[in-house]
């Protein structure tokens, strides 16, 4: 079966939303979208229309691959964030011309290295990477909670702009694409600091706050602590991203690594996992 590539700059927002929703159903998330929502995605993540890609089966869009570029450490890194394909072409050769397109398309980039994620689960999708030189390098939770005992000594705590975040020596970038602060740029970030001055670590993080005022949710993009991590500090930069609100603050943890200690925190608290996901990095040139 002859299947053709277009680029999204050739496609219409209705054929690209199909081939997303098609791409996605039956899929481990529901993660259906509008025009307004897809296009939006497409901005706040910094995806390329030029480097995406849909596949049709004549004039029927049956699959698509969003693609987008970042300088990771260096390096100028491709992201996959999204390979979605019509459940009636999956396992006819779909997927395999997706990647080879796809990888096409970062190599002519000049990136030097590629990432993704992957829903823990499909492996199907998982092995597939894995043969187009992938590999699992970290594993990530979504986590959602609501802290207890936060209402602890205050942390001295600096607000700053995401933006400002790369400045930071101790900054980390490579973390998952959404939890990084190109991607959270409508968010907040803190800089914690020790009584003495020093650096304690820092956090990502937005907040959403209900029609009385009242704040109702947090989601948590990042949060490093430098040296050893205690519980003292963990509560106290809780708190202070609720600033001690005295109502119940539920907590959205994004793509965390489970290799950070706040995360294990969080999970020894009680957080409920609601999805947990592989990150995968290709080396493209050494």
């Amino acid at each position: 079966m002859q299947y053709t590539i277009k680029k999204l700059t050739e496609c219409t927002i209705q054929e690209a939303v199909i081939a997303w929703n098609r791409g996605f159903e039956e899929y481990f998330v529901k993660i259906e979208m509008t025009p307004d929502l897809f296009f939006n995605r497409l901005v706040n993540e910094g995806l390329s229309l030029n480097d995406s890609i849909v596949a049709f089966d004549q004039k029927e869009p049956i699959a698509i691959v969003v693609n987008g570029f970042r300088t990771m450490e260096g390096k100028k890194t491709a992201w996959n964030g999204g390979t979605g394909i019509a459940p009636e072409y999956r396992g006819k050769g779909v997927s395999q011309l997706l990647m080879e397109e796809t990888l096409k398309i970062y190599q002519e980039n000049g990136a030097e290295a590629a990432t993704l994620e992957a829903i823990k689960e499909n492996e199907k999708a998982i092995r597939l990477y894995q043969r187009f030189g992938y590999e699992i390098i970290d594993s990530l939770v979504f986590l959602s909670g609501t802290p207890k005992g936060t209402n602890v000594n205050p942390i001295q705590a600096e607000s700053i702009r995401p933006e400002k975040l790369p400045l930071l020596p101790f900054y980390k970038e490579n973390v998952p694409w959404q939890c990084q602060w190109q991607s959270v740029k409508s968010g907040e970030a803190q800089v914690y600091y020790s009584k003495s001055g020093n650096p304690l670590g820092y956090g990502l993080y937005k907040r959403l706050w209900n029609q009385n005022g009242q704040l109702e949710k947090v989601f948590l993009y990042q949060v490093k602590l430098l040296g050893e991590v205690n519980v003292q500090n963990i509560n106290a930069i809780l708190a202070a991203f609720t600033e001690n609100a005295d109502n119940t603050v539920n907590f959205t943890i994004i793509n965390g690594s489970i290799s950070n200690p706040v995360i294990q925190y969080l999970m020894d608290l009680g957080f409920n996992k609601t999805t947990e996901q592989v990150q995968m990095l290709k080396k493209i040139t050494e």
